[in-house]
């Protein structure tokens, strides 16, 4: 089934009007025609649609049925230290696909990639495409956020507003994820090193912060395996995969 996110569309709470490149795609992409069924997003909402009507720029599509949302019931914000070259972008990918709710990328002392937040938002249109299109193939009920770049110290600032903050971090200390209790978590932070890792001295700040200290078995995963490791971990034990 078609899926759209419909934030800025026109509704009415019986109709929806798609335009702009969303109503060229049902029309010329897709060459849906009227009788024909989407599915619609609105702020975490979705609704199964038939479509009414089509012009040439754009489609009216009338409201069947409200949905059952996708949406885990725990919101995950992934606090990501920014690693090297597109892999930000996979990481971005198939963490939405797995349920997050946020992605922050954070500068921490061993991230080989340093863009300052003008080179960074240059990227950011391309990233939040990424998450749309991540989040209409897997079925999600929202276009989880990419955030602007931001520091460590704002990092524990943010991650001390979860409910439940966690760092991995493979040092002597941790314990396996799968120790952690997630009832009667709503907010889940997760901090995920470069490829290089942390600083000690940050590890230590984020424990002091209140997070508590994880690690994922064995084995030392790479910084674009880890969060997505994790991800799918904690899908699993909060009962959302």
């Amino acid at each position: 089934m078609p899926r759209f996110f419909a934030d800025d569309m026109e509704f009415d709470g019986g109709m929806f009007v798609v335009s702009g490149d969303d109503a060229r795609h049902i029309s010329r992409s897709l060459r849906m025609k009227t009788g024909e069924r989407i599915d619609v997003v609105r702020l975490g909402k979705e609704y199964l649609c038939e479509i009414t009507g089509i012009t040439d720029s754009e489609v009216y599509a009338k409201v069947i049925s409200e949905k059952n949302s996708n949406e885990p019931n725990i919101e995950v914000r992934l606090f990501q230290a920014l690693p090297k070259q597109d892999k930000l972008e996979s990481i971005i990918q198939k963490s939405v696909e797995l349920g997050v709710h946020e992605i922050i990328p954070v500068l921490t002392k061993r991230c080989v990639a340093r863009p300052d937040n003008e080179r960074f938002g240059k990227k950011s249109e391309r990233l939040r495409k990424i998450s749309e299109a991540a989040a209409k193939q897997s079925g999600r009920g929202i276009i989880p956020e990419i955030s602007g770049i931001i520091g460590f110290e704002e990092c524990l600032e943010r991650l001390e507003e979860c409910d439940l903050g966690l760092i991995c971090y493979e040092k002597e200390g941790g314990v396996s994820l799968t120790e952690i209790d997630f009832s009667g978590v709503r907010t889940v932070g997760v901090l995920v090193g470069p490829e290089g890792g942390f600083e000690p001295d940050e590890a230590k700040a984020a424990i002091e912060h209140g997070a508590k200290q994880i690690w994922l078995g064995p084995r030392i995963l790479r910084c674009e395996t880890a969060p997505i490791a994790a991800l799918a971990v904690i899908m699993a034990l909060s009962g959302n995969m």
